[in-house]
């Protein structure tokens, strides 16, 4: 079958300026999805006219779908609806229908209306109005032609505008594109493209769905879990297979599309299982599943809960909040200790004062020590203990900023690792945070670490 393609195009100085977080593309890509329809690219431009007629003029000639949303409000800075008009080559005409709608919309709320917001009802002729229920920015639709082509007035004459695809497989020009141009509020654009534009797309799409899964990871290098996926991450697939880093998870991401709900969902499995198979515990989680939760599952998953402490000096209680951060963790964390300082270390946990000073307080002797007092205190059964150089100074040859011991006690003995990490002190200290509950996982699951 046939798959629609869109591209989604948000305006407004306050996104490139990066005041604001554009979150209306990321949620229009997610219902698009449901209904067959890809994205192959996100545009954020500024509220400049000639900014926005330029990327309307891109989009048209590679895309079926062209979603735009913002610049449609009273003031001189909106500007997407003088944009679209030049593209297509006609003039603004104010819609009475929907004057009637604004100088109501002013009534109700004893007000005059302001001869600002006249501009809401004004759209290109030939372009057909789209009722906003939640505010006063009339949305638009239009139908254009694409092919590299952009319309000049109501007759033939084109002029001919050249396009560059930016997928890695370029795309045919598509010889028309259906743009649907909605508010920039949140609340308002979704309003109006649940009730007017997706049903509309649900029928053009014949059917179609795409649904994903993310599977999450830790511990190993995004190049080393695409090593050893293989084949599985092969480009043109269907499903396709992907990985994004985020705070040192690395994630797969499989998307599925096909013809049908029942046939995407069948497909999606056998990949995501291919994925497990080939990563084993590596996978820890998928979608919205944290780190912290499947700790925390694995400790209660017996009928009498196993229990952890932790004793922190790089990550200052970064450890223990995660831990603490499932509703219930009262259940299998007790208590725990931020010994920052050398004699907290001795004080609070036993750490002998000459092991310190023989080792240093960023060693494995010191951790080993730390974890252990720690355990015997809390009468856990499991403690985790960490002491690193988070930086960005206390380096040194020997032992560089990232430097990270990680210990764990438990019933049969302890344990300890050494680690650096890369990048800034926020970084290495949730890295360092992260490893630590990685090691308990693989430990409660009675599995040496695969990396």
């Amino acid at each position: 079958m046939t798959h629609m393609n869109a591209i989604i195009v948000s305006v407004g100085d306050e996104l490139v300026l990066g005041q604001t977080v554009d979150t209306n593309s990321a949620w229009l890509s997610a219902e698009l999805a449901a209904v067959g329809c890809g994205v192959s690219e996100h545009m954020t431009v500024a509220d400049d006219q000639i900014a926005i007629e330029r990327a309307v003029r891109r989009a048209v000639g590679e895309c079926d779908v062209l979603l735009i949303s913002g610049g449609l409000g009273p003031t001189e800075d909106d500007l997407t609806r003088q944009a679209l008009a030049a593209v297509m080559g006609v003039e603004l005409l104010e819609n009475a229908g929907w004057i009637a709608e604004l100088e109501q919309f002013f009534s109700a709320r004893g007000r005059p209306m302001p001869t600002a917001n006249r501009i809401q009802a004004m759209i290109p002729r030939g372009a057909t109005m789209i009722f906003n229920a939640c505010g006063t920015a009339s949305g638009i639709e239009a139908e254009m032609e694409g092919s590299g082509f952009r319309v000049q007035g109501s007759g033939t004459e084109r002029t001919e505008y050249q396009t560059t695809s930016l997928s890695p497989e370029p795309r045919t020009p598509n010889p028309s594109c259906h743009l649907f141009v909605m508010p920039g509020v949140p609340k308002e654009m979704k309003v109006m493209f649940a009730r007017d534009v997706l049903p509309k797309l649900r029928t053009a799409g014949g059917g179609g769905v795409i649904l994903s899964r993310t599977l999450h990871t830790f511990g190993l290098g995004e190049s080393a879990v695409a090593e050893r996926l293989g084949t599985l991450m092969r480009r043109g697939q269907n499903p396709s297979v992907g990985t994004t880093v985020a705070n040192g998870v690395v994630s797969l991401r499989v998307n599925a599309r096909f013809g049908s709900a029942d046939e995407a969902r069948r497909e999606l499995e056998q990949t995501a299982g291919q994925c497990r198979a080939a990563l084993g515990e590596l996978v820890y989680g998928e979608d919205g599943q944290t780190l912290s939760e499947i700790v925390a599952a694995l400790l209660k998953r017996d009928a009498a809960t196993l229990t952890v402490t932790t004793a922190e000096s790089c990550t200052g209680g970064l450890l223990a909040k995660m831990l603490t951060d499932i509703p219930g963790s009262s259940a299998y964390f007790h208590r725990g200790w931020i010994t920052y300082s050398n004699q907290a270390k001795h004080e609070l946990l036993g750490v002998p004062a000459e092991l310190i000073a023989q080792h240093g307080a960023v060693s494995e002797p010191v951790v080993r020590a730390m974890a252990d007092g720690a355990r015997e205190r809390a009468g856990a059964d499991y403690a985790l203990s960490i002491s690193g150089i988070a930086g960005p100074d206390g380096g040194t040859p020997e032992k560089p900023v990232g430097t990270t011991w990680v210990g764990l006690a438990k019933p049969n003995g302890i344990a300890a690792r050494r680690f650096v990490f890369p990048g800034d002190r926020e970084f290495i200290r949730d890295r360092a945070a992260k490893m630590a509950l990685t090691l308990l996982r693989f430990e409660l699951l009675g599995q040496r670490t695969p990396f």
